[in-house]
């Protein structure tokens, strides 16, 4: 799967070696002030005001809050009621750069890759440097297989924000969708050295990945090496397990790989191995 841009809490379970889509942050609503009652000090006190200004000034309050188009988009989002927030977006300035980018989103989350490339490439003609957009048109290409145009994607932004994890671990996944094996376990390397949990689950939105079985066999068998290096063992295990069920790897290949050593001796590791000797 591909990463999309941060910060939308989604609660859905995904599978591994996702791509994941950016989502810019929350903008934050003003809170209303309250207004503090009157407290005079004493019932003369009041009387004396009455008597110096008999023609008091009515209190007024201040208009209720009413929250911006893009803010009612965002709630929604928030929410999955994807198309109620791409109406809301709808409603919002044309010349925001962001809310084509977040009504791109909304619309891939939805399968409608149409619809979002058209809305990240508008996003991209007023801000054509932001690399949350380019990562997100990126996930758009590969979704479609079209992992040339991915690459171009994912390199153009990391060159922008070359301290991104998450962009360097959407361009290793394409590399591997690629059969570039190596180029990708360099890529996801570099991932790690960055953000050693990268390969954690987290909170990003995430659209399906489309590779093939053999294909997403050595995306995980490579995603197991990048769990190892960041002292995951359990998620190596089960990157191993997945690459194993997918028949990208065996147990002689694994027990070769000096990558996995430190998983010797383990027994959720040897229970794996001897259990896929014995099928």
């Amino acid at each position: 799967m591909c990463r999309l841009n941060r910060q939308f809490w989604l609660p859905a379970i995904v599978a591994l070696a996702s791509l994941v889509t950016e989502f810019p942050a929350f903008a934050q609503s003003p809170v209303q002030p309250a207004i503090p009652a009157s407290t005079p000090a004493s019932s003369e006190a009041t009387d004396k005001a009455a008597a110096a200004e008999p023609s008091a000034q009515p209190v007024t309050t201040a208009p209720p809050y009413k929250p911006t188009p893009e803010q009612v988009g965002d709630s929604l989002f928030g929410h999955q009621r994807y198309q109620a927030a791409i109406e809301a977006y709808k409603k919002a300035p044309r010349d925001s750069a962001e809310v084509w980018n977040k009504m791109g989103i909304a619309y891939q989350m939805m399968f409608d890759l149409e619809s979002a490339s058209r809305c990240y490439r508008m996003s991209l003609r007023l801000d054509s440097k932001n690399p949350r957009v380019l990562n997100n048109l990126g996930t758009v290409y590969d979704s479609l297989k079209e992992y040339g145009d991915a690459e171009r994607m994912y390199r153009k932004a990391v060159k922008i924000d070359p301290s991104s994890a998450m962009i360097y671990k959407n361009l290793g996944t394409s590399l591997l969708a690629q059969h570039k094996y190596k180029k990708g376990w360099e890529v996801y390397k570099t991932a790690l050295t960055i953000d050693p949990n990268i390969f954690k689950s987290n909170t990003n939105p995430r659209v399906e990945n489309p590779a093939s079985v053999q294909e997403r066999g050595a995306m995980n068998y490579y995603m197991a090496r990048g769990c190892v290096r960041a002292g995951m063992n359990d998620c190596a295990i089960e990157y191993l397990r997945m690459a194993l069920n997918e028949g990208f790897t065996n147990p002689k290949k694994i027990e070769a790989d000096s990558e996995f050593a430190s998983l010797r001796g383990i027994p959720a590791f040897e229970q794996l191995l001897a259990a896929q000797r014995n099928q």
